[in-house]
């Protein structure tokens, strides 16, 4: 729990310096549908303002990120739904967050990638990939004796030409949602109180005297807690490690939803602080 916290302690007293360097794939990449939002799904939820580290090393989602910095485009973070399936795959739930890329390098076949949270949305509709699973019977023999997955040209030639949405991941049509609302005085007061009893916990291994535990403070608090509703997300960023209860802020549309959801899940030495 300590080490959780002090990576996102540093990632918000870094994310000011953050510079973006976007490495260019040399592949050529997929022809997408501008109207519709390329989706990675996974066990995550981010949220906006948000700052994640990300190895992609699955075929389906190379072929997202070739095109998604060829074309200088965002895709959608949301968690999976394995009771929503999609072409076999787990789908996604309905609200997610738009990813922006800010730094890219590739290692091999594997793409390494700096992400920041952007606007929420929710999905109107789920575009299904063209294939299903390695799992699949249809698929088993695409993947080598020694485990080894296909490359993205050779999964292609997989897909039909006739195929309404040939390429390997899943996308959707989605509704950006607005952020309404500011925060009061009292919110805000309480935020940066919360932002105190966390960064006190994380210290609380260390050897760290108590000026550098105040300058953190400050930093932390005055970088991330405004009357902006985004100062909810750059708190529960800090604090909330749950999925489900990440899911269900992410999900609130009203500064009382957001703060029932930040509070009922809040970790245990963070209510009974005294």
């Amino acid at each position: 729990m300590v080490n959780g916290l002090l990576f996102r302690i540093d990632q918000h007293l870094h994310s000011s310096t953050l510079r973006t360097h976007v490495q260019k794939p040399n592949v050529h990449a997929m022809c997408m549908d501008e109207d519709a939002l390329p989706l990675f799904v996974l066990p995550m939820v981010l949220f906006p303002g948000e700052i994640q580290e990300l190895r992609v090393f699955e075929p389906r989602y190379r072929q997202m990120l070739d095109t998604c910095i060829l074309d200088e485009r965002p895709f959608g973070l949301v968690l999976n739904d394995s009771f929503a399936p999609a072409n076999g795959w787990d789908g996604p739930r309905r609200h997610g967050c738009e990813a922006i890329i800010v730094h890219h390098e590739t290692r091999g076949v594997h793409h390494f990638i700096t992400i920041t949270g952007g606007r929420r949305f929710f999905i109107d509709e789920v575009i299904e990939p063209a294939l299903p699973p390695f799992s699949d019977p249809s698929m088993s023999d695409l993947v080598s004796d020694e485990g080894m997955l296909p490359d993205v040209h050779t999964l292609m030639e997989q897909v039909p030409e006739d195929h309404p949405n040939p390429s390997l991941y899943i996308s959707g049509k989605v509704t950006y949602l607005e952020e309404k609302g500011v925060l009061d005085e009292d919110t805000q007061d309480y935020l940066k109180d919360i932002v105190r009893k966390v960064v006190a916990r994380a210290g609380e291994n260390m050897s760290i005297n108590e000026t550098m535990l105040s300058e953190w403070i400050e930093t932390i608090c005055e970088e991330n807690v405004t009357e902006s509703v985004k100062s909810i997300y750059n708190i529960a960023a800090l604090c909330l490690d749950g999925l489900e209860a990440r899911q269900q802020l992410l999900a609130s549309s009203t500064v009382g939803e957001m703060m029932n959801e930040f509070n009922e899940h809040l970790p245990a030495f963070i209510r009974e602080w005294e």
